[in-house]
């Protein structure tokens, strides 16, 4: 360290590559991931690069380099563990998310759109609306919807198809 301090190229070239097993060995003693050492290994060697000259010679190099990663896992560690208790995994979160910039008309629109869906599945024969009642809106299995309804599962599944086919007409003839 001291020959890199003084300008050898070479010198601080491997003071840096023989630093790496250091750095790993303290970030582990520390409690530091394995997907995360090298996020360690990378900090530290640049405040090595930026704190080069605060080495002070006769001192033991492997003591400083460790004590400046141990703080460097330990820093880590913390801004790991309060962005951990902020976050919170949720896939669907950002989809349920309302868009504070949405367009106030299509609100409208969508829930006209639910109205109408509303009376259309009221006018359907009651086979038929039974079936969308168990099968989608209630989201029942056939076997469920079957059990609740007294009808057989190939009777549900002819009326939810004829149902649908239904609905779709009216919504192409509305549009």
């Amino acid at each position: 360290m001291v020959a890199a301090q003084e300008g050898d190229g070479r010198a601080y070239q491997t003071v840096l590559r023989e630093s790496v097993p250091l750095i790993r060995s303290a970030a582990r003693r520390q409690g530091v991931p394995p997907d995360r050492l090298d996020d360690v290994v990378q900090d530290v060697l640049l405040t090595l690069h930026q704190a080069r000259h605060t080495y002070e010679r006769g001192r033991s190099f492997t003591a400083w380099i460790r004590t400046i990663a141990q703080r460097r896992a330990i820093d880590l560690l913390r801004r790991q563990t309060r962005r951990d208790s902020r976050e919170v995994h949720a896939p669907l979160a950002y989809e349920n998310h309302p868009d504070s910039e949405a367009d106030q008309t299509a609100v409208v629109d969508f829930q006209g759109r639910i109205e109408w869906l509303g009376k259309a599945i009221a006018t359907l024969p009651a086979g038929q609306r039974e079936a969308v009642e168990e099968l989608a809106l209630r989201q029942r299995s056939l076997a469920e919807a079957a059990a609740a309804t007294g009808r057989s599962m190939g009777a549900l599944k002819v009326n939810l198809h004829r149902a649908l086919k239904a609905l779709t007409v009216r919504l192409a003839s509305q549009d």
